[in-house]
């Protein structure tokens, strides 16, 4: 399978890698030069030559997008630190270019939901940490 990640952070590399371990086929996005060093950590080789891609560009230019891989993309991971970014890119995979599976994270949990019934696979990081917490509050209680 071959996956496209944009957000080269702590979530973006950490799924990136893991795929890259199970034998899939990555390509990362990020507008942060530097962020390979969040892929390279703990490595003795570099991304690329661990297998991996790593792409220079900002997720919202299509061009970028395509350089990344995304119009041959399986999967396509949208993991910046902005909401807005991930939805409008997610939306971009799903319609523009036919990604079969599409996952975005979003962290206000009313606008996760909303694209949820939309059709739109999310993750809502915030909402996840409300109901554990709602949980570990309620066993003390």
């Amino acid at each position: 399978m071959f996956v496209v990640i944009v957000g080269c952070g702590r979530v973006g590399s950490s799924i990136a890698k893991k795929m890259l371990s199970e034998g899939h086929e990555v390509s990362v996005l990020d507008e942060d030069p530097e962020a390979i060093a969040q892929l390279e950590k703990g490595e003795t080789q570099t991304w690329e030559d661990l297998g991996g891609s790593f792409t220079v560009g900002t997720a919202l230019e299509i061009d970028a997008l395509v350089e990344a891989g995304i119009d041959r993309a399986d999967a396509f991971v949208a993991s910046t630190d902005g909401d807005n970014t991930n939805l409008v890119i997610a939306q971009v995979a799903q319609k523009r270019f036919d990604v079969e599976r599409v996952v975005v994270r979003v962290l206000d949990p009313a606008r996760a939901r909303w694209y949820e019934e939309q059709g739109l696979r999310t993750v809502c990081p915030t909402q996840i940490a409300i109901n554990q917490l709602e949980a570990a509050v309620a066993e003390v209680a």
